[in-house]
């Protein structure tokens, strides 16, 4: 009899929260759902190879507009993520399939006849992998150098916990334009938020990155509405500068189910203009700061800005 895997949880049990009332949703927050011809035309795109994205499998609330103007963040390594944080809505549980050799190439191709001048490429966790799903990683951003030159790749990654840290630099060396793991969280909420990552762990790996190579883009993001209070979002601001994260992306916590971590409040669009306007003067290059800003929301004319920003702080050193 061979072993069956566990069941595939969408809605962690841990994460319910029932005490916690969910508060009304602003006008600020609402998105119009997604009926045009582009939104359809990438997803036709998308299934055709075979293909998963994030904007999916989270439920961002930005699809619809995003999908609209052919942009999408692929999602490699399967749609079984093998950790269990309590703000995703990702699928849980031990992955059915081992990685897919055949995938870099697909989404080489789909980032082709989408015609992508920015692609952001984001994996579930795979920690029964061995390295984490680094080479996987590696594949991917070599088959788009080479089936879309002119592409800039975003590479939205997991932890690399559980590997030898030397990992790191398989990725590293694959050349992405831009490097983005996201801290999520303040560290006071990681037991709850993230039990499965080490806050501290994840700043080190951004900071290996600069390590390895000075000239790439970092990025890192955090919720929002979480619990935290600002003084732990201005710290964790100070500990992305120390690391010389370039991007930060701060955006509002939705909750996906009721399973899930809950909406401690909704914060206003005022409250996001003054952490923007506290990361600049912090030093960062690009800061997006808003209630529906997602890692690759806009990540295309962010990353314009991103290198007309670092050439103007260049020209005045």
């Amino acid at each position: 009899m061979t072993e069956q895997s566990p069941p595939r949880l969408r809605h962690p049990e841990k994460a319910h929260r029932p005490d916690n009332a969910q508060p009304k949703k602003p006008d600020w927050i609402r998105v119009k759902a997604p009926t045009s011809k582009g939104y359809h035309a990438t997803h036709k795109i998308m299934r055709e190879h075979n293909l998963k994205t994030v904007c999916e499998e989270a439920a961002c609330p930005n699809a619809g507009e995003c999908w609209s103007q052919g942009h999408a963040t692929m999602m490699i390594m399967g749609d079984t993520c093998t950790r269990a944080c309590s703000f995703c809505n990702i699928a849980t549980g031990k992955p059915p399939e081992a990685l897919d050799v055949f995938e870099p190439g697909r989404v080489a191709d789909a980032v082709k006849k989408l015609g992508l001048n920015h692609v952001v490429i984001t994996s579930v966790d795979r920690d029964d992998v061995e390295d984490g799903g680094a080479e996987h990683f590696a594949m991917t951003i070599r088959a788009i150098r080479k089936q879309a030159p002119q592409t800039t790749i975003e590479i939205l990654t997991p932890d690399f916990l559980r590997c030898d840290p030397s990992v790191l630099e398989t990725v590293v060396e694959a050349r992405p334009d831009v490097f983005n793991h996201n801290l999520e969280t303040v560290p006071g909420l990681y037991p709850e938020v993230r039990a499965g990552a080490r806050y501290f762990h994840s700043l080190r790996l951004l900071q290996r990155v600069k390590e390895l190579d000075p000239s790439m883009f970092t990025k890192s993001g955090i919720m929002v509405g979480l619990g935290e209070d600002k003084m732990g979002v201005q710290q964790v601001m100070d500990d992305m500068r120390a690391a010389d994260v370039d991007f930060l992306t701060i955006g509002q916590y939705l909750q996906p189910t009721p399973k899930h971590h809950a909406v401690d409040r909704f914060v206003t669009p005022e409250e996001f203009a003054a952490y923007e306007k506290a990361a600049y003067g912090k030093g960062f290059l690009m800061v997006s700061a808003s209630p529906l800003t997602r890692s690759s929301y806009h990540a295309g004319d962010d990353f314009a800005r991103l290198r007309e920003n670092r050439l103007a702080k260049l020209a005045g050193a």
